[in-house]
């Protein structure tokens, strides 16, 4: 079975992953919701990141909450969780262990929030913790924390304080420079980064003359972003490999060659979200695709692939379009 073959395992943050692929947060609930999918296994995957969690339960956002989009999806769950302490008693008790890795995604509305749900999940059986910068400062007048370098920094550096668990970054999009961000996290003691988040659309029904998505906007997923996707993770890539920190790279896989394309930009493991909603058994065929890619280019292991980037000699233009 591909989930076994010694070519796909990995090291990641001291984590031992069967494979390169990551099921990501919101995608598959809290580990189980694909499960009840005949043929599916989290076996298929080296880790599975949980739904987002805060400190106290959130009903999330009025629907609607989700649009099919040409090309993606947008999304706008308002992070619905039972919260921190649910999570940790009733949930993290049901998962196996012996499947994969599981890592928690830790999201606050302050740097408190961060700090209190890092610091349960640290007295936990979770292998790792994901912080989601990308939710609004409602100190700050509602700016991301993770659009600003030292509002990033200041909550990595509140959560590393807290816990000895491997801690990700997930770095969001809609920021001027995800490289210096990135450069900042590390600074503050991130072991990781997961690269993108969502970028923020939206979709209107010019009958009604509405938003289709009840909070207006939402965050765009699925292979409409992978171009930005690939562009971030190897801007990324020049400021973690230097420190050998690796990065889930993620947004529009939906086959093997596009997880390759992550893997030769700079990621280290690859993560798969949307492409679930439409086909659920597609980890073990990009298991088996990247396989195959090995075997034709004579590699042993998929750690070869990361970084294998061939740039043109040529400089890029500054310029877009013409």
């Amino acid at each position: 079975m591909a989930e076994t073959d010694p070519r796909l395992a990995l090291e990641f943050c001291g984590m031992s992953f069967a494979t390169p692929l990551v099921l990501l947060s919101g995608c598959v609930g809290f580990g189980e919701e694909y499960t009840r999918v005949r043929g599916f296994s989290n076996r298929d995957a080296g880790a599975v990141c949980l739904k987002g969690t805060t400190g106290t339960q959130r009903l999330g956002n009025a629907p609607h909450r989700v649009y099919e989009t040409p090309g993606g999806m947008l999304n706008a769950i308002g992070l619905q969780n039972p919260g921190v302490e649910r999570v940790v008693d009733d949930i993290l008790p049901t998962l196996d262990f012996t499947e994969t890795r599981f890592i928690a995604n830790v999201s606050g509305s302050t740097i408190e929030e961060y700090i209190e749900v890092t610091r349960r999940f640290d007295d936990s059986p979770i292998d790792a913790i994901e912080i989601n910068i990308s939710c609004p400062n409602v100190k700050e007048g509602g700016v991301a924390f993770g659009n600003d370098p030292d509002m990033s920094a200041r909550v990595v550096e509140a959560c590393r304080d807290v816990t000895r668990k491997p801690l990700i970054t997930k770095l969001s999009p809609n920021q001027t420079d995800i490289a210096e961000n990135a450069r900042r996290c590390i600074e503050a003691g991130s072991d990781a980064f997961a690269v993108i988040n969502t970028l923020m659309g939206m979709a209107i029904d010019i009958e009604s003359r509405t938003p289709y998505i009840g909070n207006n906007q939402g965050g765009l997923s699925g292979p409409a972003i992978k171009p930005i996707a690939l562009l971030k993770v190897h801007q990324v890539f020049q400021v973690t490999r230097d420190h050998g920190i690796p990065i889930i790279g993620q947004g529009g896989i939906t086959t093997a060659e596009d997880a390759i394309e992550f893997l030769l930009a700079g990621a280290a493991a690859v993560g798969v979200g949307t492409a679930l909603f439409y086909d659920p058994l597609v980890l073990p065929k990009i298991n088996r695709g990247i396989l195959d890619y090995l075997d034709r280019h004579g590699l042993g292991h998929v750690g070869q692939v990361t970084g294998g980037l061939r740039l043109n000699t040529a400089k890029p233009t500054p310029l877009c379009g013409c």
